[in-house]
């Protein structure tokens, strides 16, 4: 039984998405994080199936429109435009940009630990609430809802030639720096064969700038060396 606290922030929570839920209670369990119900022993469901499902749904949606809307990119091209739109670092800014750490149902440990701001959590909670509006309202509604977060992103990489290759990118820093060349790492493989997902990290002299996620080797890496330069920029 949801209190009328807990009701006042889901309603709130949908105001912000823009879509009202027919079933509010997916809506809880999107936000609700595994350590919570571990330490609260209740009978709320977390919220790790639903993310399974809405990975899959956000890449049937940012699939589906670069096929229609990026005609003259090779499948190549299309795989790396989505893996810049599809990863840990922008679907966490869409979901600070949501307000989605505020209303996240945390453990008294992990939310300690910062895990109302953390990446991996706030990406993961997006995942989960594209998947509970896609079992609350459909395929067609969810597309209507989730496109125009990617707004921005989307009309970037339509006017540019090439997506950002962030792994080029740091390689140019390290050289025009006169400093070691990047070095990738492989740190963890994790999941079934058929959704596993790969953490790398990319070192220079020997020393960890950037930790990456991604669903092939490439797209972890990608992703390291993006945080990579975001690290080694904000010192500058």
């Amino acid at each position: 039984m949801l209190s009328k606290n807990r009701k006042d922030k889901l309603v709130t929570c949908q105001k912000k998405l823009g879509y009202p839920f027919k079933n509010i209670t997916l809506l809880n369990q999107a936000l609700t994080h595994k350590s919570f119900v571990n330490e609260n022993n209740c009978n709320y469901k977390d919220n790790e199936r639903l993310e399974f499902l809405g990975d899959s749904v956000l890449d049937l949606i940012i699939g589906e429109y670069s096929l229609k809307n990026f005609k003259n990119r090779m499948e190549g091209d299309l795989s790396k435009i989505r893996a810049a739109l599809v990863n840990e670092i922008n679907l966490s800014k869409i979901a600070r940009s949501l307000n989605l750490g505020e209303n996240i149902q945390l453990g008294k440990g992990e939310s300690l630990s910062g895990g109302h701001n953390k990446n991996s959590i706030l990406a993961n909670t997006f995942e989960a609430i594209v998947a509970a509006i896609y079992l609350d309202g459909g395929l067609k509604r969810t597309t209507k809802v989730i496109l125009p977060l990617f707004k921005s992103d989307l009309h970037h990489l339509a006017d540019t030639s090439r997506y950002r290759d962030y792994k080029s990118e740091l390689q140019e820093h390290s050289q025009g720096k006169k400093i070691a060349i990047p070095v990738y790492k492989v740190e963890k493989e994790i999941g079934p064969d058929h959704d596993k997902i790969f953490e790398v990290t990319v070192s220079i002299s020997s020393k960890i700038v950037g930790k990456g996620k991604g669903k092939n080797k490439k797209e972890g890496e990608q992703e390291a060396a993006r945080e990579a330069l975001e690290n080694l920029n904000a010192k500058q």
